[in-house]
């Protein structure tokens, strides 16, 4: 196990501001990753975002993973308006949060863009100010949650790496893995067609869970999750949501073989039930680590 993502979702009855605990647990570790999916850009405001993120990442030591999106399904409607939040004309709220995105990845680079006061409370070094702190290298670590094959292409123009979660427009019918992996290589073709010099990272999740005793088979052995689900994300936008997995742990191992897109990622975040508790979670990682990673090469 490498690394712990968060969520990100405002007006549930959950933590909404991920940087306080990100750097907690930056602060506490020394090697695993730290990061979220998905920050919602539809509420950030990008210059205090990436003050935030800058100073998480230094106190981390530089282990943040930071993904970001254009939001998901949400609490209330249109809750990015109560944080002050517009998009400007001809723009509707996803085209508002890709904005959202740009300038903080711009804000990450660390160029100097703010004109200095010639009499300032501290000494300014020479030229126009950044914001501060920066963290260095974090711009490569930032990762763009795409739920269509045509923003995974502009996450990758823009030298984002990718996440594609357990949601996803359904834009040919076919199973979640499959269309996951023809979007993971639609990224990778405009990865390449952008001809960044890096390799790209590409992660996708999954609930897993290996039945291994009686409290495992209890909360998940007895089906229901074995297809994947359709529905509608509003009126016109057909989505598809990728099964769950459980079972005995061949029976496990066999059928995550055939998953394309876990073949074709880099990175599989493993989505935990936190509300089943700490030491649940523990047990239902410590399973798919001795029981079931070993057989599939993951290390």
């Amino acid at each position: 196990m490498d690394g712990a993502y968060f969520r990100v979702h405002h007006f549930a009855r959950q933590l909404a501001s991920p940087f306080p605990l990100l750097a907690a647990i930056g602060a506490k570790t020394r090697r695993i990753e730290i990061g979220t999916a998905v920050i919602d850009m539809r509420y950030e405001n990008s210059h205090y975002m990436a003050e935030d993120a800058g100073a998480a990442d230094l106190i981390a030591g530089g282990r943040l993973q930071l993904g970001i999106s254009r939001g998901s399904p949400e609490q209330v409607i249109d809750g990015w308006r109560y944080f002050g939040h517009r998009p400007v004309e001809g723009e509707d709220d996803a085209g508002m949060g890709r904005r959202h995105a740009q300038e903080f990845l711009e804000l990450l680079g660390g160029k100097g863009f703010a004109q200095p006061n010639p009499h300032p409370m501290f000494p300014n070094p020479p030229g126009l100010l950044r914001l501060e702190p920066h963290a260095e290298g974090l711009r490569d670590r930032i990762w763009w949650g795409a739920a269509s094959n045509a923003t995974a292409a502009w996450a990758a123009k823009l030298g984002m790496n990718l996440q594609s979660s357990t949601l996803k427009f359904d834009e040919t019918g076919e199973p979640l893995h499959i269309q996951q992996a023809a979007q993971i290589r639609a990224f990778r073709a405009a990865w390449k067609e952008a001809g960044h010099v890096r390799t790209p990272r590409i992660s996708v999740s999954r609930s897993i869970f290996a039945l291994i005793d009686d409290r495992d088979r209890f909360y998940f052995g007895r089906g229901g999750q074995e297809q994947d689900q359709i529905g509608y994300l509003d009126k016109t936008t057909r989505a598809i949501f990728g099964r769950g997995y459980a079972a005995e742990p061949d029976v496990l191992i066999e059928q995550l073989r055939k998953d394309e897109a876990i073949a074709a990622a880099d990175t599989l975040l493993l989505t935990v039930p936190n509300q089943l508790g700490v030491a649940y979670n523990a047990h239902v990682l410590e399973a798919i680590l001795t029981t079931v990673a070993p057989a599939l090469g993951w290390r």
